[in-house]
């Protein structure tokens, strides 16, 4: 809203200083500043709500020393995130970018989900919360919506040659060839040289018109990667200050993919898809950043407030879909390498348990306790340990993530 005040002041009235709103990286610091006042500010007003509503977290029996003692620790904080990413985001971005159109259904439909499920544990008394078909049902949805609106809308396009020449002038950046923008369901293989695929490709056996028939792929791909990703951030919602730590890291460094994805210069240089209007979506990310980092005020240890599903579902819906629209989405097993880390010591545990019983008679496992974070919990390290070793992990993949941008 204030994008578009300050857009008329400037071009109507004139008045001096108004014209630096239309420049994505001035609105990008004052959302993460704004983000992170209210987060931390307002965080406080919320856990008090929650806590005299008695939203509080139940005694969870994982047989964990000091796991008792968060009884009652107010849950729902989710809601900080969600409240904190989207008032700076309306007041400064682009409302009419489709980009950011995506990102605020995609915050809104799983925070509902989260909601949800974190109702019907807390006040329905229901351990289970919303069934695992619902949520699957409802990241499905996501999905499909996400996979159309990224193939047929037609404010989603990419540049698929490398033909823009840029010039200088006189320290001034002219562009004297105008890049080629189609659609297309291209997307980029890290580490690879000549390393766009085109998701189309793999239906290329099906005779000239192939191209066409591409969403039959690249919506599935959508719904796989939405659910993965959420799944991912719900299960790493497990101590105090790993999710919205890692997030933040991972969040980050998707700002960065997309600042440069969305700049003719910038993606001209590194030599990687251009992708117009995408770099609107660094004002979100910004702002999602800074609430994750306010959050984390409240949520690290010992926590006073839990995210909830409200949070981690929402979390990681996001980040998938901001993977997605930066053509990035082969890098998550890197950059979300700890979501993955997670997802996978629950699938090995739970595989391993259910052969061994059956081959047995009786079940065995790999880890002391899954998911991963659990198990080092059970070796007996202390959960801040553990959360800041886990946060290196993750700075150290962000940082081999952007190492894609020249290595090939």
């Amino acid at each position: 809203m204030l994008y578009y005040l300050f857009q008329f002041l400037d071009k109507e009235l004139d008045i001096p200083g108004t014209g630096v709103f239309q420049y994505i990286t001035f609105r990008s610091g004052i959302a993460v500043i704004l983000s992170l006042l209210l987060s931390t500010i307002f965080g406080k007003r919320i856990i008090n709500f929650l806590r005299r509503q008695q939203i509080g977290e139940t005694v969870r029996e994982l047989g964990l020393e000091g796991q008792s003692q968060k009884a009652g620790t107010p849950t729902m904080g989710g809601l900080i995130i969600i409240f904190s990413t989207l008032i700076p985001v309306l007041l400064l971005a682009k409302l009419d970018n489709i980009y950011v159109i995506l990102l605020i259904v995609t915050t809104l439909w799983m925070g509902t989900i989260g909601f949800l499920d974190d109702y019907l544990k807390i006040h329905k008394k229901d351990k289970e919360g919303l069934k695992g078909k619902f949520k699957v049902v409802g990241q499905v949805g996501l999905g499909l919506i996400v996979g159309y609106v990224l193939y047929f809308h037609p404010g989603v396009t990419v540049r698929t040659d490398n033909a823009n020449i840029v010039q200088f002038e006189q320290g001034r950046n002219v562009i004297t060839q105008a890049p080629v923008e189609e659609k297309s369901t291209a997307t980029t293989i890290p580490f690879f040289k000549n390393n766009e695929f085109d998701y189309a490709e793999a239906l290329s056996f099906m005779g000239g018109d192939y191209a066409k028939w591409a969403w039959l792929i690249f919506i599935p791909v959508v719904i796989f990667i939405i659910t993965a990703v959420s799944n991912g951030a719900n299960l790493t919602d497990g101590i105090d200050g790993l999710a919205a730590g890692t997030s933040a890291i991972v969040v980050l460094t998707l700002g960065i993919f997309a600042f440069v994805s969305g700049n003719i210069i910038f993606s001209n240089y590194l030599n990687i898809m251009y992708i117009p209007n995408s770099g609107e979506m660094t004002v979100y990310i910004a702002a999602f950043a800074g609430s994750l980092v306010g959050f984390l005020w409240y949520n690290t240890y010992p926590a006073s407030v839990f995210m909830g599903d409200t949070g981690s579902l929402t979390i990681g819906g996001i980040i998938a879909v901001l993977a997605l629209a930066v053509r990035k989405e082969l890098l998550i097993p890197v950059l979300c390498g700890i979501f993955l880390a997670e997802n996978f010591s629950v699938v090995l545990q739970v595989s391993y348990f259910k052969y061994t019983k059956k081959k047995f008679g009786e079940g065995r496992r790999i880890f002391l306790m899954s998911p991963l974070h659990h198990h080092y919990q059970k070796k007996g390290y202390h959960e801040s340990k553990i959360v800041a070793r886990f946060w290196i992990v993750s700075i150290l993949l962000a940082i081999f993530s952007l190492v894609s941008l020249k290595l090939r």
